[in-house]
């Protein structure tokens, strides 16, 4: 079967179920945090194992997701990608009926490798799916509705906790789960690799994972853990890291074929992806405890305070994708970073007294109009750079990238300015130090937006013309 239109019946089904797929495990990236101390009181946790119960899913999809590219490419996307959502369901169910924190942590561990199957998988989907010229206008699409996610998330775990249980916020996800199913076995059309050989690189995949887990675990344990294991955990991440890229160099089969960051525009959206993606995670994190310590708001109030973010995003990506595939990614891509420097370098004043309307609502907007264009161009850029045959690997490269930029950004800034653990209950400790993270994120959006104005400057209408052609 050839292409699909994209505003056919068979084409929205294909950007439901992608949607919908990746859009339940961005919600259990973010559903959890609302719960966790009710769900520490019940499970008698520790400190240490309510961090574990966050970010084991977190490594787990971080380390794992390239993997799952790779192995939707050469099994079959649709497959995989059904594979992960059933796989979803079950763990889910696991993690609604643990009884003990260390049962918890497993089983979250056991969903993020679900996740790390399905995220890339509903992304290539669209990709090998669709027509080309639909191609972006649905990732913009995809990119708005799955944001949801953000907002929904916080809101809707509150809303369990409070009138039925922690354990709700897991069993919610087997009807979502059951829904994909349906759409997936009924309307999804299977594609792979064709020139894929059968042997696969598994010393590449446990490489790869190795190095993401060993240094993003390190920064997470910062000031956690005893500096001997700290210095070992990193130098296993380090090690397994330049052996990873070794392999791929000299092996007949690699994970990642190294062809695709021969691509100046495949090896420069990465880039900026790290620097803006590490950016979001940390400014998001670092305003919401913000918000909530030296302004004085309420969870919920520090939640809603971002959600015009997502408004726009839902609004405005599919335009922004369509805007990219008329004109090219490179303003986009230049411009919607320095934006969302404008909108951190705003939020750098909230304090004490601060209002919304006036001291957090111009901040998230410019923030929110800064991300909105740049998301779907950035998304739609990878997926183009690379041929059609390695949609699922080009995709995982690129949420592997941004979900480490997140996770070792709010990992490693906390103590790049100066705060520790206790700081996090103390307005007048933390405020100086929420306003020096903050202006490292302008640093690294600023940095973002270079790069791609430098990086892109001969691409053109790249996402107009044949998509998926890629540099070889």
């Amino acid at each position: 079967m050839g292409p699909v239109a994209g505003d056919s019946a068979r084409g929205r089904w294909i950007l439901a179920a992608a949607v919908l797929g990746s859009g339940m495990a961005f919600l259990d990236g973010t559903v959890v945090n609302v719960a966790l101390r009710v769900l520490g009181t019940d499970l008698d946790a520790s400190v240490t194992e309510l961090q574990w119960v966050v970010n084991a899913y977190l490594l787990a999809l971080a380390s794992l997701i390239l993997l799952g590219g790779s192995l939707g490419d050469r099994f079959g996307r649709r497959r995989l990608f059904l594979l992960g959502v059933a796989g979803f369901a079950v763990t889910s169910v696991a993690c609604g009926l643990a009884r003990e924190p260390e049962v918890l942590v497993v089983a979250r561990l056991l969903q993020g490798v679900s996740g790390a199957l399905l995220t890339p998988s509903s992304l290539a989907l669209l990709q090998s799916s669709l027509r080309r010229e639909d191609r972006a206008a649905a990732i913009g699409r995809w990119s708005g509705l799955t944001s949801l996610a953000v907002v929904v998330g916080p809101l809707l775990g509150g809303w369990l906790v409070e009138v039925a249980s922690w354990r709700w916020i897991f069993f919610l996800n087997v009807p979502l789960a059951a829904a994909v199913l349906l759409i997936g076995w009924r309307h999804l059309p299977e594609s792979s690799d064709p020139d894929a050989v059968r042997g696969f690189d598994g010393w590449g995949a446990l490489l790869s994972a190795a190095a993401l887990a060993g240094v993003t675990w390190a920064l997470t344990e910062t000031g956690a853990a005893a500096p001997g294991w700290l210095l070992a955990v990193a130098a296993v991440g380090v090690v397994a890291g330049t052996a990873f890229v070794l392999r791929i160099r000299r092996t007949a089969d690699p994970l990642v074929p190294p062809s695709l960051f021969a691509d100046r525009v495949f090896s420069i959206a990465n880039t900026m992806t790290l620097l803006v993606y590490g950016a979001l995670g940390a400014m998001t994190f670092f305003l919401t405890l913000q918000l909530q310590v030296g302004a004085g708001w309420s969870p919920l109030q520090a939640g809603l305070a971002t959600l015009p973010m997502t408004v726009l995003m839902i609004l405005l990506s599919g335009r922004s994708g369509t805007l990219a595939a008329r004109i090219g990614p490179r303003w986009q891509l230049s411009v919607g970073p320095l934006l969302c420097a404008l909108g951190t370098l705003l939020l750098v004043g909230v304090g004490p007294g601060t209002g919304y309307l006036t001291g957090v609502l111009p901040g998230v907007l410019v923030f929110g109009l800064g991300l909105t264009a740049l998301v779907a161009p950035l998304t739609a850029s990878v997926l183009a750079a690379a041929p059609d045959r390695y949609a699922g690997v080009a995709s995982g490269i690129n949420n592997a990238v941004a979900r480490s930029g997140g996770l070792l950004a709010v990992a490693a800034l906390p103590s790049l300015v100066g705060l520790t653990g206790a700081d996090y209950q103390d307005a007048a400790t933390f405020t100086p130090g929420y306003r020096a993270a903050q202006l490292v994120c302008v640093v690294l959006l600023v940095l973002g937006g270079l790069v791609s104005f430098v990086g892109l400057r001969r691409t053109g209408g790249l996402l107009a013309g044949p998509a998926g052609s890629g540099a070889g």
